[in-house]
């Protein structure tokens, strides 16, 4: 069974960047296929993908937080993580760490997720 767990700091100041842990259990992040994804979801609002790193280290990303974000890995850690800069209180969500398989857009397996708030 496959287990993922956010970590990071609940409060973020506005222009600061947001660093976010994802680690992993249960399984290892370089299996074949395997899809690590970062989502949030604002308050009052629905999901937004942010982006993932793929079983074969290359990162993707939603268009519109691009240049603001990197998801990156340490496979000796089996934890991938997400920096987000330059943040603005419309960046306010829980963050949620996830999984899927190539090939298919649905989430086999979800962290429970983290509020992160930006104010000053």
């Amino acid at each position: 069974q496959v287990q993922l767990q956010e970590s990071g700091p609940g409060l973020v100041k506005p222009s600061q960047t947001l660093s976010l842990t994802c680690t992993v259990s249960g399984g290892s992040i370089t299996t074949n296929n395997c899809y690590w994804t970062w989502i949030r979801q604002p308050p009052g609002k629905g999901l937004e993908w942010i982006g993932n790193i793929a079983y074969s280290g290359s990162s993707y990303y939603n268009p519109s937080l691009k240049s603001r974000t990197s998801i990156s890995w340490d496979t000796s850690k089996n934890h991938f993580t997400l920096q987000l800069s330059s943040v603005t209180p419309e960046d306010t969500a829980v963050y949620y760490c996830a999984r899927h398989l190539g090939g298919s857009s649905l989430v086999d397996y979800w962290g429970q997720g983290t509020q992160v708030t930006v104010s000053s």
